[in-house]
């Protein structure tokens, strides 16, 4: 990861040309932008009809499964490792049923110690938004073993400006998580030769 990164700057933060060692980037002025006036009623997210929901559609995809819930890769992404889960059918958070409810703790619980298992990573960020899509997604970020600037919620930041991580540890990385889900939680890896990213 550091190989990755190092020498690299966010060009809007350098002012211009190259920063060096010996050569710091041209201060800029930040401005923070004001807020915009509310928009009422607010636009519909992604999915409120679940006849136009694509994690509907996308239900019997992913790196594993079981039969309420399913688990994918995000690929194209800076960090190590992004995972995203879903119930298989259509709920958002505020209307998952008890049982599953109680199911999303549990597999949580289990998806972050198997990400934090990973040897390279000390942290599964887990995330749960909902502004952009109706069908529950809960998103795990896997931090990067000694990466200190990538701690707490910049990591989503710093995810958009690093160059993509390599799709083939992403993905030995994904199905080792799968693996470990399907030993400890339960389930099935659907054939790899079948699964598109997320």
């Amino acid at each position: 990861m550091q190989q990755r990164i190092q020498g690299r700057h966010c060009r809007p933060c350098s002012g211009g040309g190259d920063a060096g060692p010996d050569r710091a980037p041209a201060p800029i002025e930040l401005r923070v932008a004001p807020l915009r006036p509310p928009v009422l009623p607010e636009p519909p997210r992604h999915g409120e009809d679940p006849a136009d929901c694509s994690a509907c559609r996308e239900r019997d995809e992913g790196i594993w499964l079981d039969d309420r819930w399913r688990l994918g890769r995000i690929g194209g992404v800076g960090v190590p490792l992004v995972l995203m889960l879903h119930p298989r059918d259509h709920y958002d958070l505020a209307d998952l049923p008890d049982d599953l409810a109680a199911e999303l703790g549990v597999l949580t619980t289990h998806i972050a110690r198997h990400v934090q298992a990973l040897p390279h990573i000390a942290r599964a960020h887990v995330q749960r938004i909902g502004d952009g899509g109706a069908h529950l997604h809960i998103w795990f970020f896997a931090r990067p073993e000694g990466q200190s600037q990538l701690y707490g919620s910049w990591l989503v930041v710093w995810d958009d400006l690093l160059p993509e991580y390599p799709a083939d540890v992403a993905e030995a990385d994904a199905a080792l998580v799968a693996d470990a889900l399907v030993a400890s939680y339960g389930g099935r890896c659907p054939s790899a030769d079948a699964q598109p990213e997320v």
